[in-house]
């Protein structure tokens, strides 16, 4: 949720470097657009959603007791100071990052911090580099790729008649527009499985339906926003969904389209829908 509604940290990234700026090589002036604003009613309805998931999963399951770790294993220990140190850690790093917009200062600061304190080990330093650099990279590399492929769709000249075969097929209510639009983009990033990589294509083809269609800039903002994070929130293939299942999923207990894809999709994906349509009825 925090991605998709505040711009810092990889928020920034999404809704600044990302939504805003294929919305503005599209032909949408986005000058004075609040994407907190925007964003507010769609990340609204994630949080409905969790709480709707904390009532249906309230009862406790039941694990077999699994001996997993090397017999070597040193279970670290957690204390309430590291537990401080650490949320303290996370705050200067957040102070940083908004106070510089950098989130290479930010995020070197947070590393200096973690190591001084002792709540990671210099032994250790290396590992947790080399896989933050991993992710990003993967992020990267998505970026590019998407961005390519939207740039060729735009250059292609093909988009004008895709928008007037949807429009026709939509008919003349904005209501039917936003929520197909977003069907369209939960499709979409299902298949892709990131919402950073899905923006750059289906801003191509929305902006220009949205514009057709008279929303506003926050409902246009709302629209692509939220098409994009759909997907995120329950493809298999997301990591949004992959992450939780390699932690849930160390005993071999958990299964990952069931217990993860699937309660994820019904609790997320179905209030976004609901309450990305309304944003842009209202906004």
């Amino acid at each position: 949720t925090p991605y998709m509604f505040l711009p810092v940290g990889f928020g920034d990234i999404y809704l600044n470097q990302i939504l805003l700026k294929n919305l503005k090589a599209n032909g949408l002036d986005t000058t004075g657009a609040s994407v907190i604003e925007a964003m507010a009613i769609p990340a609204l309805g994630m949080v409905v959603g969790l709480l709707i998931g904390l009532y249906t999963y309230r009862k406790e399951r039941t694990y077999e007791i699994r001996d997993i770790a090397p017999d070597d294993y040193e279970i670290p220990v957690i204390t309430k100071t590291k537990l401080i140190l650490s949320g303290v850690v996370v705050i200067a790093t957040l102070i940083v990052q908004l106070q510089t917009e950098s989130m290479i200062l930010a995020a070197t600061t947070g590393l200096i911090l973690f190591l001084l304190l002792r709540l990671v080990r210099f032994s250790e330093a290396d590992d947790v580099i080399t896989r933050g650099m991993r992710m990003m990279s993967f992020i990267g590399f998505v970026m590019i790729s998407a961005n390519g492929f939207s740039n060729v769709l735009r250059k292609t000249g093909d988009i004008e008649p895709l928008v007037e075969n949807s429009k026709a097929l939509m008919g003349d209510s904005q209501l039917v527009a936003a929520f197909v639009m977003l069907l369209i983009g939960l499709l979409v990033t299902m298949g892709i499985g990131s919402s950073f990589s899905t923006v750059p294509i289906i801003a191509a083809i929305f902006v220009p339906l949205c514009i057709q269609y008279g929303f506003s800039l926050e409902a246009t903002i709302a629209i692509i926003g939220t098409a994009g994070a759909l997907g995120d929130a329950g493809s298999p293939a997301s990591d949004s969904t992959l992450g939780p299942t390699s932690g849930l999923n160390a005993d071999g207990q958990h299964d990952h389209m069931r217990e993860t894809v699937i309660p994820t999709f019904l609790h997320y994906n179905i209030p976004l829908i609901i309450f990305g349509t309304i944003a842009a009825v209202v906004l």
